[in-house]
């Protein structure tokens, strides 16, 4: 027997409240609501009648030992060219270092005859410029105008392989490097979107030339521009990038002696499992947010009721902004996590009355009272959050206990309670007095419709009830340390935090949610909204659609939660500074300095951008450097080798390995146009498709292949799909649409095994590991145990372990692949929300279910599913019981297909020739926008695609077929199609 009854827990209740409301900016808790709310057993009070309307009172100011209100990180554009009226081609060969230049001693000084300038201001004239004087008082000074060049003549051809520039205070945010023999036609050597000033170095000029000029396009002040000194140096090996003796990557010939699928293992932690007598064991991860995960930017309330600043006056939608629960708080990784475990007894044999008890293990002393169940629907006063009942904790004195009185509880055994025979107070299973056990829904008040159709209480109390296998059940769970628990753990952070809201089906476990009236109350989402399985993210009404693709799974267990926060501290850390890329987070001291000279992105969100897809192509001169720019040469024998300068991929950024400074080696890979064409549609409609064309600052490979960042969402569930089951998507001749399909075979580059390919564009990866492994040297030149030294970049003749310089460790590369593995991928939109009369909707929320499901159909006509596959099953092999024996919808074969001669480049990868793509998932691809922010992406390998019509319009070959069925569509069906595809 419990040892409290329900009237001590109402007497207890308004000491509880203090713990489970929000303080902060909201106005909308259980405890600003008049009244409290119900307690479990306890009869329903008597409603109020509807409220007239009244402004809302001035929120109650945060407790000090509230989290702050953290701002979401602000998105942040790369800086891209100025629209440029005509594109300057490169130099030619007459122009470029004759192939057999000696670069085997340093760079020697090369000083211009003399210099010229289309404008100089008063006696700063072009030749200061050149005249070895390093002074402010020495320096050339244009006149306050854009279009200003300053150019070098040398007298005669001359070899160059090194510029600099010192800057005076006011500098070029944008200008170009050109280069001439004859000072009338120029040519493009170098292109600067984004101009820092002070001192710019120039590597590798690769010129022969009379003439350099620099030409101006952009000042960073209200002055002219102004340069100090201008310097330059002849190749050499201080200067010039040596050429590499690369090797041929081997891929198998075919799938002969693939390996064996390894045999199930005991998951990394279990996150569900039934003991002997039927109970039902769920446990799942917590992490610290700032907010609650129905606070969006603005105040909501329905009419009559409160503020509503989702709209104006006129009633038009209004966004002031994100609210706080997607983000992640300062040091999330650090003691911010914590278990939940739901013991469920529903289903045991002969149990007539139900009961939850809930154990939680926190890494730091706890107050009690951090439970709270079933959301407050009949209160007019809970808009964004609020309670029924906290549920009973075991020892009422943890109620009001000022201190961390709820110890540490270490973690339980794999598939075993922690007490399965002991328990606290006659209470099977429970850990402690901070134990809760929740057996009964509580009494409310039931809603009718007023005038205005809002739904209020109406007079009629629905008396509480004991729970029963299939209610229902919102969950949250709260941190609530104190000053001095959190110092004894080293900790500086704050003492308060929320978390998620869950939804838990009693009898079954948790279950993703949407909102349903009344007040976006959780209703559990159908098994065909769940692209990810059980696992997949809930719909995000707090307008954090930034933030989509980090999320974890739902069902994350309880140590996976911290493992997730610590692997996405990995992907969020400069590989250089170690410095997180979002603020109020430690220094991650192991990486620092991992990363090479020569690189792409210093981090994985530098392309990823918010896990999302990468900067599509938008205007001329625009830097590739958050795609990868495959390379490649040939032999003799017509035998791909990695190209002897950049290797298997160029790296266009570089940096002192001394200062730290950035300098630039001409191994940029810029846009050079755009390709046009416009395909018109069965009803008349025109649309335009471009194409990028790329132009190398350095010598153009004769093979290469353009690759954009793909989302990162789902990978886990993707490597759990068995080989088997990919192998029998294959077919050995092509169906009636010509759609064959095959997969490709790869060396696992740690075993040699033979192995399914199946990420990457080309499916060259075998695993996560081999994909993050990859990605961090070919796109970060970080090393790691799959790829020990940067010689790797030329190949496997070197890449062995003989050479072994610093980078990803064991340990930080497991955990971001387990990270990677468990990222939850979001539910389908394709149900409506129960946004309240009068609130505006979050636009990816705001969908027509009748028209999502014609378009489903439509796509399915179509026989975009013959590539697309909806649905698929994973194994139960894998090491995240989190990804196991799930439902999934990724909308991928992971096979490669034939998309025609228009996506074709030359770049061939095993079994995948340059026609041939890997189906891309298209989970989640209705958020992409979303989660770009501020920033433009594309769709397809190179990201060509604007929109979502233009990349089903590019399809061709084995596509083919289904395009032109797209193409032969209504107006009507093609946006029933193409809402269909928003809705994943």
């Amino acid at each position: 027997m419990r040892q409290h009854s329900a009237l001590a827990l109402g007497v207890l209740f308004s000491t509880v409240l203090s713990l489970t409301a929000c303080g902060g900016s909201k106005g909308d808790d259980a405890a600003a609501g008049g009244s409290n709310p119900p307690v479990s057993g306890a009869p329903a009070p008597s409603p109020a009648p509807s409220p007239a309307p009244a402004p809302a009172p001035a929120p109650a100011p945060a407790p000090a030992d509230e989290p702050q209100l953290e701002p979401v990180p602000a998105p942040s554009p790369a800086p891209l060219p100025s629209p440029s009226p005509a594109p300057v081609p490169p130099p030619p060969p007459s122009q470029q270092l004759p192939t057999d230049v000696d670069t085997s001693k340093p760079g020697v000084a090369v000083v211009p005859a003399k210099a010229t300038a289309s404008t100089a201001q008063g006696n700063n004239t072009a030749a200061k410029a050149i005249d070895g004087v390093v002074s402010n008082d020495s320096r050339w000074e244009s006149s306050q105008d854009d279009a200003n060049w300053l150019q070098f003549d040398f007298g005669a051809k001359t070899q160059l392989g090194y510029m600099k520039l010192v800057w005076e205070n006011a500098y070029a945010k944008e200008y170009t490097i050109q280069v001439s023999d004859d000072g009338q036609a120029w040519y493009q050597l170098r292109y600067v979107a984004d101009g820092k000033g002070g001192t710019e170095e120039f590597y590798n000029l690769n010129a022969n030339v009379r003439y350099l000029r620099f030409n101006g396009v952009k000042r960073a002040t209200q002055y002219g521009y102004s340069i100090i000194e201008a310097s330059f140096k002849s190749p050499g090996s201080d200067n010039s990038l040596p050429v590499l003796a690369t090797s041929a990557v081997p891929y198998p010939a075919n799938g002969a002696g693939l390996a064996p699928t390894p045999a199930a293992k005991e998951p990394l932690e279990s996150v569900q499992f039934t003991l002997a007598d039927g109970t039902l064991v769920t446990r799942f991860g917590m992490v610290g947010r700032s907010r609650h995960a129905r606070e969006r930017g603005e105040e909501w309330n329905e009419i009559g009721y409160g503020p509503n600043e989702t709209v104006d006056a006129a009633g038009k939608p209004q966004d002031k902004g994100p609210g706080a629960h997607g983000n992640f708080v300062a040091n999330y990784f650090k003691n911010r996590t914590w278990g939940v475990e739901f013991i469920d007894n529903s289903k045991v044999a002969g149990v007539t009355k139900p009961r939850l008890i809930i154990n939680q293990y926190f890494q730091q002393a706890q107050k009690g009272g951090g439970h709270s169940f079933v959301r407050r629907f009949d209160s007019t006063g809970v808009t964004g959050f609020g309670w029924m009942s906290p549920g009973q904790l075991l020892d009422n004195s943890k109620y009001t206990a000022n201190d961390a009185v709820c110890p540490v509880v270490p973690k339980p055994p794999q598939d075993k309670l922690l007490k399965p025979d002991s328990g606290y107070n006659n209470i099977i299973g429970a850990n402690d007095g901070c134990s809760v056990v929740f057996d009964t829904y509580p009494g409310h008040s039931a809603l009718s419709a007023d005038a205005n159709g809002v739904l209020v209480p109406n007079g009629t109390n629905v008396p509480a009830r004991p729970i029963k296998a299939g209610d229902i059940l919102e969950f949250s769970s709260s941190f609530f340390s104190t000053r001095a628990a959190m110092d004894a753990i080293g900790d500086n952070g704050a003492v308060r935090y929320y978390t998620n809201e869950v939804t838990y089906v009693v009898g079954q476990g948790l279950r993703p949610w949407y909102g349903i009236q009344p007040r976006l109350m959780n209703e559990p989402l159908p098994a065909e909204a769940l692209s990810g399985g059980t696992g997949s993210v809930s719909y995000d009404y707090a307008d954090n659609a930034t933030f989509m693709f980090q999320q974890p799974s739902n069902n994350i267990g309880m140590a996976n939660m911290q493992r997730f926060v610590e692997g996405r501290r990995w992907i969020h850390t400069n590989m250089w500074t170690g410095d997180h890329n979002e603020n109020g987070n430690d220094r991650n001291e192991k990486a620092v300095k991992l990363q090479g000279p020569h690189y792409n992105q210093a981090t994985c969100f530098g392309c990823h951008i918010n896990n999302g897809r990468g900067l599509a192509p938008l205007v001329v001169n625009q830097r590739l450097d958050t795609m990868a720019v495959r390379t490649a040469t040939l032999d003799a024998n017509g035998r791909q080798l990695p190209h002897p300068t950049y290797g298997l991929a160029v790296q266009m950024n570089a940096r002192s390995a001394t200062t730290g400074l950035p300098q630039d080696w001409g191994t940029s890979v810029r846009v050079a146009g755009f390709d046009l064409k416009t395909v018109k549609l069965a009803d008349g409609t025109s649309v335009e498709l471009s194409k990028p064309r790329v132009a190398f600052d350095g010598p153009t490979p004769a093979v290469y292949s353009l690759r954009s960042a793909q989302p990162m969402i789902g990978m886990g569930l993707l490597e759990a799909v068995p080989d088997a089951d990919i192998l029998a998507r294959a077919r050995a001749t092509p169906d009636a649409d010509g759609v064959k399909g095959v997969a490709n075979f790869v060396f696992d580059p740690e075993t040699g095994a033979v192995r399914v390919g199946r990420y990457g564009w080309k499916a060259s990866k075998v695993s996560l590991r081999h994909q993050a492994a990859a990605a961090a040297l070919l796109d970060m030149s970080v090393t790691s145990p799959v790829y020990p030294n940067r010689d790797c970049l030329a190949g496997p003749a070197k890449c062995t372990t003989a050479k072994v310089e610093a980078g990803l460790s064991e340990e930080a590369l497991t955990l971001i692949t387990r990270y990677m593995g468990l990222l939850g991928v979001p539910a389908q939109r394709s149900l409506a929300s129960g946004f309240p009369k009068g609130v505006s909707p979050l636009p990816y929320l705001d969908v027509n279910p009748a028209q999502v499901a014609a378009g489903a159909k439509l796509f399915e006509a179509s026989r975009c599913t013959a590539c697309h596959v909806s649905e698929m099953k994973t194994g139960n092999a894998y090491e995240l019981a989190e990804v196991r024996n799930q439902t999934i919808r990724p909308y991928t074969d992971l096979l490669l297909h034939d998309m025609g001669a228009d996506m074709a480049d030359t770049l061939v990868e095993g079994q995948a020739s340059g026609n041939l793509w890997r189906t891309s998932a298209l989970w989640g691809i209705g958020y992409t926008e979303y989660v770009a922010g501020a920033n433009k992406v594309g769709y397809l390998h190179d990201s060509r695609a604007r929109t979502l019509t233009e990349a089903i319009l590019w399809h061709g070959g084995e596509a083919t077929a289904s395009r032109q069925r797209f193409e032969g569509l209504s107006k009507a069906d093609r946006d029933a199609l193409l809402a269909f595809l928003r809705s994943l």
